[in-house]
């Protein structure tokens, strides 16, 4: 553990009770509480350096990726969340998923968009989604841009998509007024000012919406350059861009950029081959994109069995199309993805899980107000953590909990 007794004192001291509960109950329930990683955190020294290399390169306009490598129970999604209150202290926005090949599949690039957006966090806490977040700071930073009659906020860099653009520059655009004589006319029937928020909040977030509807929103919001190109997403890149654009647009209003973390990346090696290949293109644009994307940094957590299975593919494989052949992999992305930046993660040391239990003794006891016996405490955890042998680590801290609940209960009878 970096971080020494007298900081993780400090640290728990200077937390209220209802902190201290909140972590105790989400970790006796396996869940991860972002005060509770912040106290239970080990290997973080590495972690953190890993992490703020790719912080220096951003500064630098240079892009940046990281991806965290372990087998399942080595503390992928717990790392993930720390790094991800790491990022929110150092004034990143972040989002956090994970990639269900069900909900979240890889490939399907709108679903993943739609997914970081509804998880944006920002510093500073509060519970902003990001149409509400942008209606307020663009109001207040209202600078625009104007190319001949093209106008809109200065802050939506020009490599937006065209879509993403108009709907950003419509939400913080006011509705056209009509005088009320010219409401009751059919030029004027599609002006329906109630539903415009609705329709741009849900185009934002990436929901499928009628194009001729927004485009009536937009038309009447006074976007007057939302006829220069198709409103209409194609495929997966409007989407990535999208992504680029706004952890641009992030950066350009005084956040460092946005870190997005993804969990359970090896998902994207279980799907079909079709739609590995367009998973693993997506994730080479990540990883090595063509030019350096501003603010945007992406962490993902993969077990060992994904890059056996990227290196395992058939590279050799053609696919014809108007009778010439073509590699089926755009890129052996098993050869050019050993050159990634790794941050491998390791099962805790039997004297590191000895250093967490008594860390969490102190935790609980605090919580709820109890004096854990000088006499056997450790020893019954150690017991535990034997006991729960080659269990993930959340399903042995919460077996100490549950140990730590038996105990208190004990304590507090008697006393």
């Amino acid at each position: 553990m970096a971080m020494d007794q007298g900081e993780f004192l400090e640290l728990l001291e200077s937390a209220d009770n209802f902190t201290l509960r909140r972590a105790v109950e989400r970790l006796r329930d396996g869940l991860f509480d972002p005060f509770g990683v912040r106290l239970l955190t080990a290997h973080e020294t590495r972690l953190n350096q890993d992490f703020d290399q790719g912080v220096q390169a951003l500064e630098q306009d240079e892009s940046s990726h990281l991806c965290l490598c372990g087998s399942y129970g080595q503390g992928k999604s717990h790392s993930l969340t720390y790094l991800g209150q790491r990022a929110l202290d150092q004034g990143f926005v972040t989002s956090q998923i994970n990639l269900d090949p069900r909900e979240i599949p890889f490939h399907d690039f709108r679903q993943v968009y739609r997914a970081l957006v509804s998880q944006i966090r920002f510093p500073g806490g509060g519970d902003l989604s990001l149409v509400k977040w942008w209606k307020d700071r663009a109001g207040t930073q209202g600078q625009e841009l104007k190319n001949g009659d093209q106008v809109r906020p200065a802050v939506i860099p020009e490599s937006m998509p065209h879509f993403f653009k108009s709907v950003l520059t419509a939400l913080v655009q006011d509705n056209m007024t009509l005088p009320p004589r010219w409401r009751g006319m059919k030029k004027y029937t599609t002006y329906r000012p109630r539903e415009f928020p609705w329709l741009l909040a849900n185009a934002l977030n990436g929901s499928a919406l009628p194009v001729n509807r927004l485009r009536h929103a937009l038309r009447y919001r006074q976007v007057s350059f939302y006829k220069d190109a198709s409103l209409v997403c194609r495929g997966w890149e409007p989407y990535f861009e999208a992504v680029c654009g706004l952890a641009a647009m992030f950066k350009n209003m005084g956040f460092k950029g946005w870190v997005l973390l993804f969990d359970e990346g090896e998902s994207i090696a279980q799907r079909s081959i079709l739609q590995r290949r367009k998973s693993y293109e997506i994730l080479q644009r990540f990883f090595s994109p063509p030019f350096p994307r501003s603010g945007l940094y992406p962490i993902f957590a993969f077990t060992d069995e994904f890059f056996l299975r990227v290196r395992g593919e058939d590279y050799g494989r053609i696919t014809v199309r108007d009778h010439q052949e073509f590699p089926y992999f755009k890129l052996n992305y098993g050869e050019v993805w050993r050159q990634l930046r790794l941050h491998r993660l390791h099962n805790l040391s039997g004297s590191e899980w000895t250093e967490l239990a008594g860390r969490l003794i102190h935790l609980h006891a605090r919580a709820y107000g109890w004096e854990p016996p000088a006499a056997g405490t450790r020893e019954q955890m150690a017991a535990v953590v034997a006991a729960t042998g080659n269990q993930e680590a959340r399903l042995k801290i919460k077996a100490l909990v549950n140990q730590l609940d038996l105990m208190s209960s004990g304590t507090l009878l008697i006393s």
